[in-house]
């Protein structure tokens, strides 16, 4: 288990990670995510020690580690760049941690074996990284973090140099692994479908702060502010511009492209003005002529095989609808598309959300 309490962290005058309170229980696979610059990758090698902590605590299974050096947290990490030695072999690469410590030659093979079993490398084990694919070698830089038989394994976008059909491999089989090893993982990635396909928990990061953390559909379902509510998800969420104004015991919205609701608002929570309706683009439907909550044109088809995205309205502000894979549509076509009031969530203009869908 590893906390991290009002951790901070400054570069001269400028702060980086701004009081941050993490905690990853034991055992589990979480993943930081959020766009470049917002402190993912130094929260991560703040935890290995590679990063020095200005204020807060680093917990890890109870003790305080801020000062421990990074050889003695027990702790592995695997780097965005396989970083193999050209000259050695796969088996050499991967026990070297061992040969440094002076582990008998029988034992350091005896663990290579086993790991590299795990790892599906056992007839690699002879060859030099320049005979492996990409794929292959970032099995290696793996084995060479495992070996270690470390408590926790920090991951640094490990992923970030395979082709897309490596990638969704290479996810499968780092979801293996952590089933077959038990550790807890901490995972950086900019890439919400890999927090999405592969978390426990996600921790979604903003400008140095946790904009929001919890399981995977728990974000998607219930954002608690625009910025994640359009970061989780692909297609991301539809935000669209809207006018409120009170309606008895709920709110009535308009928008400039021809969309109107009424929102059940008991509690008033909905500001009167200027607001931003958040719809998914599962939650758009396609509907009978005339039968739709609004109308608009479709700009862009793009078929996937089981469903289509189809990119409607404006060209500067244009919608997702998410729909069938045959839907035979064109663009420029007239589409009359509804909106269940219930699918909706409602952000104020500072992004904060201040009323949730009613429905997941």
């Amino acid at each position: 288990m590893i906390t991290l309490n009002n951790v901070r962290k400054f570069y001269g005058a400028l702060e980086v990670i701004k009081g941050v309170d993490i905690t990853v229980e034991d055992g589990e696979f979480a993943v930081f995510v959020g766009p470049s610059g917002c402190g993912k990758s130094t929260l991560l090698r703040m935890i290995a020690g590679l990063e020095g902590i200005d204020d807060g605590d680093l917990i890890l299974n109870g003790q305080r580690i801020n000062d421990v050096p990074p050889d003695k947290r027990g702790i592995a990490m695997v780097f965005q760049s396989y970083a193999l030695y050209p000259h050695m072999t796969v088996a050499e690469n991967i026990g070297f941690s061992l040969s440094l410590k002076k582990v008998p030659e029988a034992e350091i093979r005896k663990q290579v074996e086993g790991v590299a079993e795990i790892l599906q490398l056992t007839d690699y084990l002879n060859r030099r990284p320049a005979a492996l694919s990409g794929g292959q070698r970032q099995r290696v830089a793996i084995g060479r973090a495992i070996i270690k038989k470390p408590s926790l394994i920090l991951f640094d976008e490990p992923l970030s140099n395979l082709d897309s059909a490596l990638r969704v491999q290479m996810r499968a089989e780092l979801q293996s692994l952590h089933r077959e090893l038990k550790a807890t993982v901490v995972y950086v990635t900019h890439d919400q479908v890999e927090a999405m396909t592969m978390a426990d928990r996600i921790v979604v990061l903003n400008k140095g702060t946790v904009a929001q953390q919890g399981a995977p559909m728990e974000l998607y379902h219930r954002p608690q502010n625009e910025f994640v509510a359009t970061f989780i998800g692909s297609p991301k969420m539809n935000v669209i511009p809207m006018t409120a104004s009170r309606n008895g015991p709920g709110a009535a919205l308009k928008s400039g492209i021809g969309l109107e609701l009424g929102l059940a608002d008991a509690d008033g929570r909905i500001p009167q003005g200027e607001v931003r309706l958040g719809v998914r683009p599962e939650h758009l439907k396609l509907a009978a002529d005339g039968q739709g909550t609004f109308e608009t044109e479709v700009q862009l088809v793009e078929r996937l095989g089981v469903e289509t995205y189809l990119t409607v309205g404006r060209r500067d502000d244009p919608l997702i609808v998410r729909t069938e894979g045959d839907m035979v549509l064109r663009p420029g076509d007239r589409v009359s598309l509804r909106v269940d009031p219930d699918s909706c969530h409602v952000f104020d203009t500072a992004g904060r959300l201040v009323r949730p869908a009613a429905i997941s």
